[in-house]
């Protein structure tokens, strides 16, 4: 019929608005359908702009957000690992300033399929890691600290999901990552929200980029060890050093300059500014475990190594590297903290099947047994002023921070709550925050591999805030890793990745 300048064919099925349409000289780009998704009374539409290389994208939907969403999505299905690039533009001011747009995939189109995304809020220009675990379950968010506009890179590894931003479009910075299970058949693509159910607003995408590899399994993944400084006072994140193979535990030299990471039983320095890492010689011991830590002088460095026997003792070499020198008489123990005057070491060990908090002089002698209470008590580190020595202990049913006394007395439950498991706190030099690795309440001990959360709560008590999500556990942050300005602190994050 003539009078049509273009023919749109609506079909509704399962609450999700299916839109295909055709127009005169319009091409689709890398995408091959659109819908509104979920509660929709205006329907919104999007096009490829070849000649500026743009996606205009228009949409109405209450939100993104809930256990149910509403929005204009414009996808294609596949599969695989993803990456996925774009800056975001309104156009217009708007009506809502919480409306948002960005990548998504999706498990399904049902408003309330599980999914991750990257929104990007047109008021405030906050972006955000937005997710839902499961299908009809709520929504999440990982925040991050630069706001729009941002280049942003949204990648899928696996069912890891990941978000980095830069505000050149190249230095990219973690955001977080998060786990959400799908099949490897997911939709991805652009979505538009306008939060306001009685308008349709619109984002222009540029610079948008799409690539994906072929799913393996996971055991045919490599690991992927990602070496992070965290800055407390802008609360960013930037990549030290990344590399295909396993290394943790990264501790910061006295001089601020280097910092200190086990890998494969070995020990490397590597500048803070990025670099190629070198080995530190530590003589016969060449089976490090994941503890080991400077002195208050800088001048010593203490490891736990098993070269000799097979289980972990705790020894002494010099900050440069040389031969070791045995302290602990008794094996299994694991070291974990400096006394701030250099005389005293703190670790856990394991003696007639209990671990506990032992103290032993640097020099070595006889080891004091500071904890006694039935099950786990482990990762011993000092206050900075002495006075105190914190640790983790499973003695009240989950995992948790707790501190005593130097001497072992006025034992303290210090953090709670029955989501997370606590583990490994390390106080900043300047004694004012505490930061430590949190498992789910489900996560039996402080394996590898796993979706965990940083917190930080202040030494003198309160509750603890979460500052990073990440994939990681055992050897993410292990050891004391603070700065000696007290400004940011290491640690390492970990993915599974084609080969």
């Amino acid at each position: 019929m003539k009078y049509l300048a273009r023919l749109m064919l609506v079909i509704i099925t399962c609450g999700v608005l299916i839109m295909s349409s055709c127009s005169g000289g319009s091409k689709p780009g890398i995408f091959s359908e659109q819908a509104d998704i979920g509660k929709i009374s205006l329907a919104g539409n999007g096009h490829f702009n070849a000649k500026n290389n743009e996606y205009v994208i228009s949409g109405s939907g209450e939100n993104i957000w809930g256990t149910e969403d509403a929005f204009h999505f414009m996808y294609t299905r596949t599969s695989g690992d993803l990456v996925m690039k774009t800056k975001v533009n309104w156009p217009a001011e708007g009506k809502n300033q919480h409306r948002k747009a960005g990548w998504m995939v999706r498990a399904g189109l049902e408003a309330d399929a599980a999914y991750a995304d990257v929104a990007v809020h047109a008021g405030d220009g906050l972006v955000s890691l937005q997710y839902r675990k499961s299908k009809g379950g709520p929504t999440l968010e990982v925040k991050s600290p630069l706001t729009a506009p941002l280049a942003m890179r949204l990648e899928k590894t696996g069912s890891i999901f990941s978000l980095y931003v830069s505000q050149n479009d190249s230095d990219y910075i973690p955001v977080g990552s998060i786990v959400v299970d799908m099949s490897d058949s997911v939709y991805a693509g652009l979505f538009v929200c306008s939060h306001d159910s009685t308008v349709v607003e619109t984002a222009v995408f540029s610079n948008v980029e799409f690539s994906n590899t072929p799913a393996i399994a996971d055991t045919n993944r490599v690991l992927e060890s990602t070496l992070e400084i965290f800055n407390i006072e802008t609360r960013q994140r930037r990549i030290v050093y990344s590399a295909k193979q396993h290394f943790e535990a990264p501790n910061w030299t006295k001089d601020g300059q280097s910092l200190i990471f086990n890998s494969k039983g070995l020990l490397y320095t590597i500048p803070v500014t990025g670099g190629a890492p070198a080995q530190i010689n530590t003589g016969a011991a060449v089976q490090c475990n994941n503890d080991h830590g400077l002195s208050p002088d800088g001048t010593l460095l203490a490891i736990s190594s098993q070269h000799d026997g097979g289980k972990s003792i705790i020894y002494t070499l010099p900050a440069t590297g040389g031969d070791p020198v045995q302290v602990t008489p008794l094996a299994p123990s694991y070291w974990h903290g400096w006394s701030p005057d250099g005389k005293t070491l703190a670790y856990c060990a394991e003696r007639n099947g209990e671990y506990d908090v032992y103290t032993i002089p640097v020099g070595g002698g006889r080891e004091k047994r500071l904890t006694t209470a039935p099950g786990l008590d482990d990762g011993p580190e000092y206050s900075p002023d002495g006075k105190y020595i914190y640790f983790n202990s499973v003695r009240t049913g989950l995992m948790k921070i707790w501190r005593m006394r130097a001497d072992g007395s006025q034992q303290t439950q210090m953090t709670f709550g029955e989501e997370y498991g606590d583990w490994f706190a390390h106080p900043s030099p300047d004694n004012q925050w505490l930061v430590f690795v949190c498992f789910d309440k489900t996560v039996e001990g402080h394996p590898m591999n796993k979706e965990v959360v940083l917190r930080m709560m202040p030494v003198k008590g309160g509750e603890p805030e979460i500052i990073a999500h990440l994939f990681g556990g055992q050897g993410t942050i292990n050891v004391p890793s603070w700065s000696p300005d007290s400004r940011e602190f290491a640690f390492v994050s970990y993915r599974l990745v084609n080969p």
